[in-house]
């Protein structure tokens, strides 16, 4: 039996999908008492954190699939407060599932973290480091297997956030001063990362492992538009801008980590992935666009 953790998310609801359609025993952990659909047959264990009661979920649970998690959100302040917020949830909310799934006699633990646990100092990145850690000495002290995945920004259908904005302005037509732009940038669409997610469930190597994944073929951020404008059949309205004055725009207007997000580079590599497990992505990122760029055409905007 695998027990699932955020199965309502955007990685969640696809994992939950593709688990479901293999036939693989499989129970999820709601929230709420009464969880919408298709929760409903989830089992209620309250909001995520130290104190998070896990026994009735882990009952006869062998692999534990954690993805619920505080998220970015947009306009947050960095300080101590937000990060008691995010340790809360990411950090002893994830110990405290652990810790139980080990006492429960569960055998594998599959932790969703971030690529920008390796070094970013953000209250998100610093919580998923901080989980990392101690998850590592819960499992050593344990016995129970532990892998962790660390994606970069997740795309595809039903996507959120910064992606979906960037969608919505070029399906609008509104110019972007980013012509200029040389960094470079992986992606992985969300059918490839539950791919991955699906095989470190079962693979005697992914045990004890920290893996980066991708697409495999980096992005600049103008490409990353061009390709978008692509799959959702309209022109890509680029214009060049000094990166350096788009940096102190965003100093002067208090949007700084935006502007970075799209100026900066965040490549990974994924040879592990590939080497220890053999994982090839099932999806290429031409096709990942394309289904996100058909979503996207079709629902609401």
């Amino acid at each position: 039996m695998i027990l699932l953790t955020g199965a309502s998310g955007f990685v969640g609801g696809e994992l939950r999908r593709v688990l479901a359609d293999a036939k693989m025993p499989l129970r999820l952990a709601g929230r709420g008492a009464a969880p919408p659909e298709p929760l409903a047959q989830a089992v209620p264990v309250g909001e995520i954190g130290p104190c998070t009661d896990w026994r009735r979920a882990l009952a006869g649970v062998s692999q534990v699939v954690h993805l619920a998690a505080r998220v970015h959100r947009l306009g947050e302040s960095a300080g101590p407060e937000t990060l008691a917020c995010y340790r809360e949830v990411n950090v002893l909310g994830a110990w405290r599932l652990a810790s139980e799934a080990a006492a429960a006699g569960a055998r594998r633990f599959v932790f969703l973290s971030s690529i920008k646990a390796e070094e970013d100092n953000d209250p998100y990145s610093l919580s998923k480091r901080e989980a990392e850690q101690g998850l590592a000495a819960i499992a050593a002290e344990s016995g129970m297997e532990l892998v962790i995945i660390r994606p970069p920004l997740v795309y595809g259908p039903g996507v959120k956030a910064n992606f979906l904005r960037l969608l919505r302005l070029v399906d609008h037509g509104v110019p972007l001063p980013l012509a200029s732009l040389r960094n470079a940038r992986s992606l992985i669409f969300v059918g490839n990362l539950v791919d991955f997610i699906t095989l470190s469930l079962t693979h005697p190597a992914a045990v004890g492992q920290t893996f980066s994944v991708s697409d495999g073929h980096d992005l600049s951020t103008p490409e990353l538009i061009r390709a978008l404008a692509q799959a959702l059949e309209k022109p890509a309205r680029l214009w060049p801008c000094p990166p350096a004055l788009l940096r102190l725009l965003g100093a002067v207007s208090g949007r700084s980590r935006e502007i970075e997000r799209l100026c900066g580079s965040l490549t990974v590599d994924d040879t592990l992935a590939r080497t220890a497990l053999a994982w090839r992505p099932p999806f290429s990122l031409e096709q990942g666009l394309a289904e996100t760029g058909a979503w996207y055409r079709q629902g609401p905007r």
